[in-house]
C-alpha cells in the first residue's frame, strides 16, 4: 500500500522533472530525478535491468529528510527514472530512509535492506536511533516489512552507539543463508564493521565484529561493502575525519579499499594492504554489485562531502553518480576501468601518433565536453626527459581544468581552480604514479560537468566535478621540455 507521504513524493517528482531539460543534466551519469542525490543504494540486477536507488530529497536541491530515488538501465549509462521507491513514513524510519543495499530473493521478489531513523526508540533530547529495516517489492513498488526494524541497538556489541549504526550491505552465501555487514561507532569513538547472519534474509542476528578500526583510517566509518574478487577479500569503506597519509589519503571524508585474506569457513577477514579507491576530489560512498556476466561493478557518489556547500549556478537538482566501473585485482591492488558498455556510445574517432610537444600544442579534432580520450605521453629523448607535461581541457579564454605531471617527481596533479568556482572549495589533488616507466597513459572521460581520469589502465583513478560553461570545450597540450604523445579521442553520444 502506498502511503500518503510516498504518494506526495511521487506526484511532486513527476511535475518537478519537467522543469529540467536533458541538456542541463549529465549525459551518461545518473543525476536525481529532481532535488538532491547522495549515496548510491540497492545497486542490483533484477528482471533484466540494473536497478540503482539513491539517497534522495525530491523537494529541494539541498539535503533534507531522506527518501530513496529509483532508476533502471540496461547499459549502466542511460537511466530511466521510476517512481520514488521509499519515503520516511513508518515508525522505524520516520526520521529518514538512509543507505542500504538490495538483492533478489529465490522466490523472485526484490529485497531492500536499509537504515531507518527510528524516533520511537529515542530517549528525550537525543538524536534518532539508527536501525536496520527491510522492504520487498516487484521492481517498482515496495512494501516495508511488518517486522521492522530487523536489527537495532540490542543487536550490536556492548558500548556501541545506537545513533551511529548504519549502511547494511547484504549478500547471499552459496549455502543459501544470508550475511550483511553494517557499520557502528564503538565505545572508543571509532568505526567498526559488524557481521550479521540470517537463514532467510528476514530474521537477523549479530555474528561478530568483522573489522575494528585501529584509528589509522579516520574515526567513524560509513558505507561498507565486502566481496571476494580474484581470490582475495575486498572491503570498501568511506571513513570520516581521516588524516592525510603521504599521497594516498587526502580527503577528510574519504574512501579506502582494504585487500586481504578471507576465510570463508570462519568468515574472518585479515587485511593485508589498504589504498585509496579514488585519488581525486569528488568520490564517496561507493557500492558494488555482481553483474550477471560475473563482473564486479562499482558506482559512487561523485561528490566530496566537504564540498557540498558550494552550489555553483542554482539548478533544480544536485548530485550525480560516477560512471560505473569494472573492478579487478592486479599486483595486490584494486584496479578500475569504465564499464565496457561505454564503447557502444563512442563515435567520430580522431587519433594521432608520435606527435612532438614543446610548449603549447593544439590538435585538430581534439576537443569537446563529452568525450573518451586516451593520451600517452613519453619523453622525446629518454636521456633528456621533459620536466612537466600539462593536459588542459574544458578550456576557453577564461576557464580550464588541467592535469599536470612532473616527470622526475612522478606526481600527477588534478587542478580545477580555474574551472569557474567562486569559493575556496577543494580544487586540487595529487597522486604518486605507481607504475614507473617512460610512458604515462591517461584515459580521460568528460561529461558535461565532470571528469574521471583512469591512470595507466586503471591502476589509479582521479574524479572531480567541473563548474565550467559548456562552450569551454578546447583541449591543449603543453610540455616543459620535449615530449611525444599519442592521442585517441571519441565523442560520447546520448
Amino acid at each position: 500500500m502506498v502511503s500518503k507521504r510516498l504518494r506526495q513524493a511521487r506526484a511532486y517528482e513527476l511535475e518537478a522533472e519537467k522543469r529540467i531539460s536533458p541538456e542541463d543534466r549529465p549525459s551518461f551519469h545518473l543525476s536525481p530525478r529532481c532535488g538532491w542525490l547522495n549515496d548510491p543504494n540497492g545497486f542490483s540486477f533484477y528482471k533484466g535491468q540494473y536497478h540503482l536507488f539513491y539517497q534522495y530529497y525530491p523537494y529541494n536541491s539541498q539535503w533534507g529528510p531522506m527518501h530513496w530515488g529509483h532508476a533502471v538501465s540496461t547499459d549502466l549509462l542511460h537511466w530511466t527514472y521510476l517512481p520514488c521507491a521509499l519515503a520516511p513514513d513508518s515508525g522505524a524510519d520516520i526520521g529518514g530512509v538512509f543507505s542500504g543495499s538490495g538483492l533478489v530473493l529465490p522466490d523472485g521478489r526484490h529485497l531492500l535492506m536499509y537504515t531507518g531513523l527510528d524516533d520511537e526508540l529515542n530517549k528525550p533530547d537525543s538524536d534518532p536511533y539508527q536501525v536496520q529495516c527491510l522492504a520487498v517489492g516487484d521492481g517498482e513498488n515496495y512494501d516495508k516489512y511488518m517486522g521492522n526494524p530487523v536489527l537495532s541497538d540490542t543487536d550490536t556489541p556492548e558500548g556501541s552507539d545506537p545513533h551511529d549504526f548504519r549502511d547494511p550491505k547484504i549478500w547471499r552465501r552459496e549455502d543459501g543463508t544470508y550475511r550483511a555487514v553494517a557499520v557502528s561507532r564503538a565505545s572508543d569513538g571509532t568505526g567498526q564493521v559488524l557481521l550479521f547472519e540470517s537463514p532467510d534474509a528476514f530474521s537477523w542476528k549479530f555474528k561478530k565484529v568483522f573489522l575494528k578500526n585501529d584509528g589509522v583510517y579516520g574515526l567513524m566509518w560509513e558505507c561498507p561493502d565486502f566481496f571476494t574478487l580474484d581470490g582475495k577479500g575486498v572491503l570498501l569503506l568511506s571513513p570520516m575525519d581521516m588524516l592525510p597519509e603521504g599521497f594516498e589519503f587526502h580527503n577528510g571524508n574519504g574512501n579506502v579499499c582494504m585487500i586481504g585474506e578471507f576465510d570463508d569457513k570462519e568468515e574472518s577477514f585479515a587485511p593485508e594492504r589498504a589504498q585509496a579507491i579514488d585519488s581525486g576530489i569528488d568520490f564517496y560512498a561507493c557500492q558494488t554489485m555482481l553483474a550477471p556476466d560475473g563482473r564486479r561493478i562499482m558506482i559512487g557518489w561523485m561528490q566530496n562531502p566537504d564540498g557540498c556547500s558550494y552550489r555553483g549556478d542554482y539548478k533544480p537538482w544536485y548530485g550525480q553518480m560516477t560512471i560505473p566501473r569494472e573492478l579487478f585485482i592486479k599486483d595486490g591492488r584494486l584496479w578500475q576501468k569504465p564499464v565496457r558498455e561505454l564503447e557502444a556510445i563512442r563515435s567520430n574517432p580522431v587519433s594521432y601518433e608520435k606527435i612532438p610537444v614543446e610548449g603549447e600544442r593544439l590538435l585538430s579534432g581534439i576537443g569537446g565536453r563529452r568525450i573518451d580520450m586516451t593520451v600517452k605521453v613519453r619523453p622525446m629523448d629518454p636521456d633528456h626527459p621533459y620536466h612537466k607535461f600539462i593536459l588542459r581541457f574544458a578550456m576557453n579564454e577564461e576557464f580550464y581544468t588541467q592535469l599536470s605531471f612532473r616527470y622526475k617527481e612522478n606526481v600527477l596533479k588534478l587542478d580545477r581552480k580555474f574551472s569557474g568556482t567562486r569559493r575556496a572549495v577543494i580544487n586540487q589533488r595529487r597522486c604518486l604514479i605507481r607504475q614507473r616507466n617512460d610512458e604515462l597513459k591517461l584515459r580521460v572521460i568528460l561529461d558535461r560537468c565532470s571528469v574521471e581520469v583512469f591512470i595507466n589502465d586503471g591502476e589509479q583513478v582521479m574524479t572531480a566535478l567541473l563548474y565550467t560553461d559548456q562552450e569551454a570545450d578546447q583541449i591543449m597540450f603543453y610540455a616543459d621540455g620535449s615530449a611525444e604523445i599519442d592521442v585517441e579521442k571519441y565523442d560520447l553520444t546520448d
